[in-house]
């Protein structure tokens, strides 16, 4: 039976406080209850430099490195929220499509998206960029080379898909009468999802701390695992270890061990997660940074291709529009205060 929730601020949490909502057809989603605190959003020069070294991968001296600001700043997340334990998986995403119709905006006449390029060429030439945008492929196909399953991530999702999703959901959770109007589902504000998965942590790299080698058996990253149908792994740096997968990896595939302190699944790699906010180069904002028009969401967490210094709790990058969908990027909800 899935309980009624009429008042955050009466659901004092306890670690691991969890419920699961149904979306039909025997397909649940798990929300985990984050309750309200302070932690500091950004990086520190130490942690930037690790990042943007060799280990990290990343190029020293781009614009990149300042996004997530000069240093951490302390900031408060004033009130608890619940937060989906995983991404939102294929097969809740294939629920909310059958019961509403939904067409996603890579599906739409003249719709793109960004997937694997099959024809790649690993070169020592260029950095490698393996993406190519092609029509006729989406969530249903990313491109993958094999068939997607219901407990993968869902990707090649936009920022329009993602609230589309959630607003489907506050409708149905509303008439079921398991809600009331002064809370809705919805994408994590930056503020939430950077506080979130920092997992009661105030400031460190990863939501474990800040050496990478204890994340061995908690994410989905760049890792020493080859590409389907090739002798090769990805040539970038690398986790120095096998996580299992070239591609994505089920949600909550690690299980206690790939949950936070907040009992978060996959908050480090995986695929990118779309938040509500647009994106501010200079850093984020406590509440939420909105614009009517030409909106770039921020997208936090890194994904199964990215190197180790991309999968940190401070790394935001900017979508090009609210249309722009990708297979390494993917979404979380959340059920909380409406924001404006």
């Amino acid at each position: 039976m899935v309980a009624s929730i009429r008042d955050l601020s009466a659901t004092e949490p306890t670690k691991e406080k969890s419920q699961v909502v149904d979306l039909g057809n025997d397909v649940g989603l798990e929300l985990v209850y984050i309750p309200a605190g302070e932690f500091k959003m950004g990086s520190t020069p130490e942690e930037k430099a690790w990042a943007t070294g060799i280990e990290g991968g990343a190029t020293p001296g781009t614009e990149r490195e300042s996004y997530e600001g000069e240093a951490p700043r302390s900031m408060r997340v004033k009130d608890g929220f619940w937060m989906g334990r995983t991404e939102v998986s294929v097969g809740q995403f294939k629920q909310f499509v059958n019961e509403s119709g939904y067409v996603s905006d890579a599906e739409k006449p003249n719709g793109s998206t960004q997937v694997f390029d099959p024809n790649w060429e690993i070169t020592a030439k260029a950095p490698p960029h393996p993406w190519i945008s092609v029509e006729g492929k989406s969530w249903r196909d990313p491109g993958f080379g094999f068939p997607v399953r219901d407990s993968y991530p869902v990707v090649c999702i936009s920022w329009n898909d993602g609230r589309a999703f959630c607003e489907w959901l506050t409708k149905k959770e509303r008439a079921a009468g398991r809600i009331n109007e002064d809370l809705e589902y919805r994408l994590p504000t930056e503020a939430e999802w950077e506080y979130a998965c920092r997992g009661g942590q105030e400031s460190t790299a990863f939501w474990w701390g800040d050496d990478l080698k204890d994340g061995e058996g908690r994410l989905n990253i760049s890792a020493v695992d080859f590409l389907p149908g090739r002798n090769k792994i990805w040539p970038l740096a690398n986790a120095p270890w096998s996580d299992g997968y070239a591609f994505v990896s089920p949600v909550d595939h690690y299980g206690e061990n790939g949950r936070n302190g907040f009992g978060l699944a996959d908050m480090c790699g995986g695929v990118w997660e779309i938040v509500l906010d647009h994106f501010d180069p200079t850093g984020g904002h406590e509440e939420l940074n909105w614009v009517e028009e030409n909106r770039r969401p921020v997208c936090k967490g890194g994904n199964y291709f990215d190197v180790p210094g991309n999968a940190r709790c401070a790394v935001r990058l900017g979508l090009m529009s609210d249309s722009y969908s990708d297979s390494r990027d993917g979404f979380r909800i959340c059920l909380g205060k409406p924001q404006p």
